[in-house]
């Protein structure tokens, strides 16, 4: 028998039980798998905005207090997505939950007496428990709302929930690409929005600005991201899903609104990349860690606005490449002396997070950090980015 067979069992054991067990129930099938182990766990979920990390409350204990991201070992261990030994007193693991590779929050592990915390089978059981929960906590979540109401500090607008049901995971990894988002405020949103597709060895790439605030921007452009998704699921090409959302807005509102947005797709086996810009910022392309330059070309009138063909820009772009698209609630940001966040201010700040090696959805993390510290206050208008890097070394980064 393996020194991990135990922690095994216990895997069968809260897979055999997931099947039927309701969303509230995921602490206690934990610490009822966990109980012949002698291991005892707290789970850690991620708030929406990124800043700290909650607990799930257990039977029968009290819940711990939240755990700040920015200044905690706990916090280390979820941006490093290493797993980390506390001393205590009582000694604990800190072990990074991700589905896929999407960052959800941190499992606190108290082992039993005598056990060294760097014991292999103890370290390999606890990383293999937490990928089972972070599965579970995705799968289970759209079941009831004590997942999503553990990762909220306050109440959600309607806009807000509307929203974030519509957006893909915020990161997505093959071994050769990673894909990861941020969107802020978290609460209250406006028009913005971001999405992607894997289809064989193409990408799909959207970042999208409705015109306004609040639920009518949000609604606009949960048209455009509907349309856009429809059309490149019937094997539209790029030209046709941008035709689609253009359509869609004209069709259904008469009152001028539109949508901004960059679409775009890239061949990982040619490292082509095609895009249409709908009167929306340029993405920035960095190589080396350094930025090459802004993407000009693939202009159009914003969607909703005309229905006229585009023109498809395209760029060959290298292995270890990275995209990074963004709204210009980002750029546009002004602190209390009216300065702009700024396009070079955030081409340099992104050279700096990515030269020191961070995984990607962290180098977006620190960003959306940076603009909320210049603006002073809570953002006026959303601030997205979307960060594609091509490469195996930033998809590797991303394994706990």
């Amino acid at each position: 028998m393996t020194a991990t067979a135990p922690w095994h069992r216990a895997l069968a054991d809260l897979l055999a039980r997931s099947h039927r067990m309701p969303p509230d129930d995921l602490t206690t099938a934990v610490d009822a798998v966990l109980a012949p182990l002698g291991v005892t766990v707290t789970i850690y979920l991620v708030d929406v905005e990124q800043g700290g990390l909650r607990p799930l409350p257990g039977a029968g204990r009290p819940a711990p207090e939240a755990l700040p991201i920015d200044t905690s070992l706990a916090g280390r261990a979820f941006t490093q997505l290493e797993m980390h030994a506390g001393q205590g007193p009582p000694p604990r693991l800190w072990v990074p939950v991700v589905d896929g590779t999407d960052r959800l929050g941190l499992l606190e592990v108290f082992a039993p007496a005598g056990v060294d915390l760097a014991d292999p089978s103890l370290r390999e059981g606890c990383r293999l428990t937490a990928g089972m929960i972070g599965h579970l906590v995705t799968s289970k979540a759209p079941y009831g709302d004590g997942l999503h109401r553990a990762r909220r500090s306050r109440p959600m607008d309607v806009s807000a929930e509307l929203l974030w049901q519509l957006l893909p995971p915020l990161t997505f990894a093959t071994g050769e690409v990673t894909v990861s988002a941020l969107l802020e405020p978290c609460y209250e949103v406006g028009g913005d929005a971001f999405d992607y597709a894997l289809n064989g060895s193409s990408i799909a790439l959207a970042i999208l600005d409705g015109v306004g605030h609040g639920l009518p921007a949000v609604l606009t452009t949960s048209v455009a991201l509907a349309a856009t998704r429809a059309a490149r699921r019937a094997s539209g090409d790029l030209t046709a899903t941008v035709e689609a959302a253009d359509a869609a807005i004209r069709g259904e509102w008469r009152d001028g609104r539109f949508v901004t947005g960059v679409f775009a797709e890239l061949d990982l086996r040619e490292g082509l990349l095609r895009y249409v810009n709908a009167g929306h910022p340029p993405p920035l392309l960095l190589r080396g860690g350094r930025t090459v330059g802004a993407l000009e070309g693939g202009r159009r009138l914003p969607l909703g606005l005309s229905g006229d063909r585009q023109e498809v820009a395209q760029v060959r772009i290298e292995p270890g490449d990275r995209l990074l698209l963004h709204t210009d609630g980002v750029t546009e940001a002004r602190d209390a002396t009216g300065e702009m966040f700024g396009l070079g201010r955030l081409a340099d700040l992104a050279e700096r997070h990515i030269l020191s090696g961070l995984p990607t959805p962290e180098t977006l993390r620190r960003l959306g950090r940076a603009v909320g510290d210049h603006r002073g206050g809570p953002l006026r208008d959303d601030a997205t980015l979307l960060l594609v890097e091509w490469s195996p070394e930033a998809a590797a980064r991303l394994e706990p």
